[in-house]
This record gives structure tokens, sequence and C-alpha cells, in this order.
């Protein structure tokens, strides 16, 4: 593994198994990506898997929690390039238990409809723009990503 730092992102659907909408959320900062939408996540600590540490940043984040689908798979070994020495794998996730709320680092969330014309019309964190497409790619076409 290289030395990225490790994020993990949740890419929410109302449906593991039939999706039509996506939860984004709308960051608070650094003030550069402040008003940006987003995957909810963040960084994976010491000592815990990836798959642990997303459900965890859910839980904190959003105050639910959820079920894991399959992860879209990324270019890297560790996923997607965020630039500034970290790299993100992004999972398929459900909603199991609870309202999402924005309780951390963002202000707003957003059921979004699983097409480009939607999707595209927010402004996303550059970093996750491709990770869109490739959210759209898998949905559109499940054997896409393997």
């Amino acid at each position: 593994m290289s030395g990225l730092k490790q994020i993990v992102g949740a890419a929410i659907v109302d449906s593991l198994h039939r999706p039509t909408r996506l939860l984004a959320a709308r960051r608070t900062q650094p003030a550069h990506l402040a008003g940006l939408w987003e995957f909810p996540g963040g960084k994976v600590e010491p000592g815990e898997e990836c798959t642990q540490a997303l459900t965890r940043e859910v839980r904190e984040e959003l105050g639910v929690e959820s079920v894991l689908g399959a992860e879209l798979p990324g270019p890297l070994e560790q996923g997607w390039d965020l630039g500034n020495g970290a790299a993100m794998r992004v999972w398929l996730c459900e909603i199991s238990s609870g309202t999402p709320q924005p309780l951390e680092d963002h202000d707003a969330l957003s059921w979004v409809g699983l097409d480009p014309v939607e999707l595209h019309a927010l402004e996303w964190i550059p970093a996750d723009r491709p990770i869109v497409d490739a959210l759209l790619a898998a949905i559109i076409d499940p054997f896409a990503g393997r």
C-alpha cells in the first residue's frame, strides 16, 4: 500500500437492490470547499478497517446506521485520488435505521436522482466528480466496474 492517507466515502442510495436516489452532503469547511457537495465519510483511524471506519463516519456525520454494499472501485489500490496525499475508497451504502441529519461538517443533505442531469446540477467537490461519473456508470451498467 502506498503512503496515501486513507479516506472512506459512502455513496448512500435509497436501495442497494434498486437504487434511484443518492444522498449528497454539502460541506461547511474548509473555506475553499464550503458550499460544495460530497460523499459523506472521513478518515480511517489507526487500527480500523475501512468498512468499520465508514460505518462509524456515517453514524457520526449523519446520525444513522447503515448497511454497506459493493465497493465502487477506483483507479488506485487505495481507491480515488483526492490530492493532498489522500485517497478515498467508496462503498454503496443504504440507511438501515434513523433519519439522516447534517450533524458534522455539513449544513445540508439532499436526495438526488441517479441520473446525469440531476447529479451534475450539484456543484461537487472536484475530487468527487469522477466518482459521481463512475457511480452513474455502475448504476446504468452494473457490470461496468468489474
